[in-house]
């Protein structure tokens, strides 16, 4: 990337017009090459939350590459399955029951999957209107987007094949945040929705600079990325105004999801380990200094997720 190229990419991350359609449309012209055509041809993929938006498109992506896909979904997850199948024609995919938000059903999931990994991609997210508490007590966000994929990376860490890789779907809203142990079930103060995601994803992207630490020395690598503003069902139901005010801009699921598949399937993704990504390329986790974490916070994020699951 030349001088005024990596400039122009800044004032875009910076601007946040590159988390629109504008910044995918602008960067695409100088972001890395496309995975080979078979990139992913005999490898299987996990993608959690794959039956609409983001995940449904990651599916495709990787179908498209060569990969079994697997989704793991709660309930009906056939039409997924079906429109996966005709984006991506002789695609094999798989459909799994797994509510990730349960520490109980994702231990079942990891325990029944059969063969190895080579890519698992937590994509699962939810923002309720209310404080919610999964039937096993806790916090709904903190469950789906922290605990589920903690335990469930756990989990399948035997079943990794070499060179496997791992990424966190984050969201860009995690830069107004800092990480709060003090208060991971959120029963503190008024709830808002758009806060807790944003503070679960902020975990997110701890939690994958941890597991990139303790897999390191193996073959595995992690990586958390951000898709940036993307209209989806879960943005249409969560956040109508902000849907409403900036649908022009938004990119398409298939826009958002763009460098999951790449951070799967590429080589350049493969010789890092524990980065956080944008639109193909290595972005900051932190902007403003009052968001950053202490190795005290880091540390006891690792071990309440490790509590919380029974790990």
């Amino acid at each position: 990337m030349s001088t005024v190229t990596r400039a122009a990419d800044t004032v875009l991350d910076r601007t946040l017009l590159g988390y629109s359609s504008v910044g995918h449309f602008l960067r695409r012209r100088w972001w890395p090459g496309d995975p080979a055509p078979d990139a992913l041809a005999g490898k299987v993929a996990v993608v959690t939350g794959a039956k609409a938006g983001l995940g449904k498109a990651t599916a495709i992506g990787l179908a498209k590459l060569g990969a079994t896909v697997r989704i793991a979904v709660r309930g009906d997850g056939d039409a997924a399955r079906a429109e996966i199948e005709r984006a991506a024609p002789g695609a094999r995919v798989v459909v799994d029951q797994c509510d990730v938000s349960l520490i109980s059903s994702v231990r079942d999931y990891a325990k029944d999957l059969d063969g190895e990994i080579d890519v698992l991609i937590h994509n699962a997210g939810v923002m309720p209107a209310e404080r919610t508490e999964t039937a096993e007590g806790n916090e709904v966000m903190l469950a789906t987007h922290v605990l589920g994929p903690h335990l469930l990376t756990a989990s399948l860490r035997p079943k990794f094949a070499d060179g496997a890789r791992v990424i966190w779907v984050s969201s860009g809203g995690m830069y107004g945040q800092p990480l709060r142990t003090d208060d991971l079930q959120y029963r503190q103060g008024e709830y808002k929705p758009a806060a807790g995601y944003a503070r679960t994803k902020r975990m997110q992207v701890v939690l994958a600079e941890l597991w990139a630490d303790e897999l390191d020395g193996s073959s595995v690598t992690v990586h958390g990325a951000h898709p940036g503003w993307a209209g989806t069902p879960g943005v249409a139901t969560s956040l109508p105004t902000f849907q409403k005010l900036t649908r022009p801009i938004l990119r398409t699921p298939e826009q958002g999801a763009d460098t999951f598949v790449w951070l799967a399937a590429a080589e350049e993704p493969g010789r890092y380990n524990g980065m956080f990504w944008h639109d193909r390329a290595q972005r900051p986790t932190h902007y403003l200094g009052k968001t950053r974490e202490t190795a005290a916070q880091r540390q006891e994020l690792w071990q309440a997720c490790g509590r919380l699951t029974g790990i």
